[in-house]
């Protein structure tokens, strides 16, 4: 059974819709993360599971309880939901130990003592027992704002946004840092970003969100090598689309040559004119390839370099290579392609 369900519900914000039928299930002990940009619905629907925010339809239910339809709402004190802030919230005249016992402070010292400290041993935190916020850099804060949120034991944890104040190479340690803790806590959990690796890294499943709606729910791998509509494909990743026309048994022609699909059947006739999805991990710079082609970008990232490369009908791709390669702008090079995980859809009219 769902831990958590949100079943078909409607919200606005002031004056303009922000959710309409907005659905989504969360099992126990599963992480879900919802993607999208700033605008979508995402802190709106965080607020509605809370209680904050009334909705005009549906139901929102927690463990099977109901927690909200119109006309009705648990308040939110009364929800078994934790939550953990963008800002982190923690009080700047508090100890560490102090700050997360503040949800269990009706319980026995002893046991609050205990809770404490175990927290702090999970978030690899030990020895900040008697420190305060401000002496934690930016992701000891962030670990301790989830150690308040898990001490009372909700039976629901909900992020929002939380590493956005942090610089990005933090933030992706960080994300897999509190993966790992809500793995180990048992906990259920929804993180709301706008960062696409963020929710790849934290999220079981993955809800690609736009204007009020889910245009996807998946896990991480099936959004990015499956998704279910170009608008999604677009959202999601890197990437060009190329022309291809459909031919028989799921081949395709195009300018780099005939490309098959094993794995999708298509119901449109031979000859339909299709928009195929090339990501920068199925172009290879080959020196054995067929594919002849122009450097015109190129961007260092340490580890690998992504590549902007120009074909001689004017055609951009992108190419993600080991920066042991390191080509020039303007080089010539050779292409291949590996198109282990196809996309193609209708192409669009321009």
């Amino acid at each position: 059974m769902a831990l958590l369900e949100v079943e078909k519900i409607s919200c606005v914000y002031g004056d303009r819709p922000a959710l309409d039928d907005f659905s989504f299930k969360v099992v126990q002990g599963e992480i879900a993360a919802l993607l999208g940009p700033s605008g979508c619905g995402k802190t709106t629907i965080l607020r509605a599971i809370l209680g904050f925010e009334p909705i005009l339809r549906g139901e929102i239910r927690i463990a099977g309880e109901l927690m909200s339809r119109p006309g009705f709402s648990v308040l939110p004190e009364r929800r078994p939901v934790g939550m953990v802030f963008q800002d982190r919230a923690l009080f700047p005249h508090l100890t560490v130990a102090q700050n997360i016992a503040i949800g269990i402070r009706r319980e026995p010292k002893a046991d609050q003592d205990q809770t404490v400290r175990r927290l702090l041993g999970i978030i690899g935190l030990g020895d900040c027992y008697s420190r305060y916020p401000h002496e934690l850099s930016g992701g000891q804060q962030e670990r301790v704002a989830l150690a308040r949120a898990l001490a009372p034991q909700p039976r629901l944890l909900l992020l929002d946004e939380p590493f956005a104040s942090l610089d990005i190479d933090l933030r992706e340690r960080l994300s897999l840092e509190v993966r790992d803790i809500l793995k180990e806590t048992g906990s259920t959990a929804v993180v709301v970003t706008h960062y696409q690796d963020e929710a790849f890294a934290m999220g079981d499943r993955v809800g690609v969100m736009k204007q009020g709606a889910i245009l996807q729910w998946d896990t991480p791998f099936n959004i990015y090598h499956r998704p279910v509509s170009r608008q999604v494909a677009s959202l999601v990743g890197r990437g060009v689309f190329i022309e291809g026309i459909l031919r028989e048994e799921g081949a395709f022609d195009t300018e780099l040559g005939r490309v098959q699909d094993d794995h999708n059947t298509y119901s449109h006739p031979s000859g339909t004119r299709m928009d195929i999805l090339l990501r920068p991990d199925d172009v290879l710079i080959d020196s054995e390839g067929e594919i002849s082609a122009t450097v015109t970008k190129k961007a260092f990232k340490g580890d690998d370099t992504l590549y902007t490369l120009r074909l001689a009908s004017g055609t951009q791709l992108l190419a993600l290579a080991s920066s042991h390669k390191d080509l020039e702008i303007d080089e010539e090079t050779r292409l291949s392609l590996d198109l282990e995980h196809l996309v193609a859809f209708p192409r669009t009219p321009e």
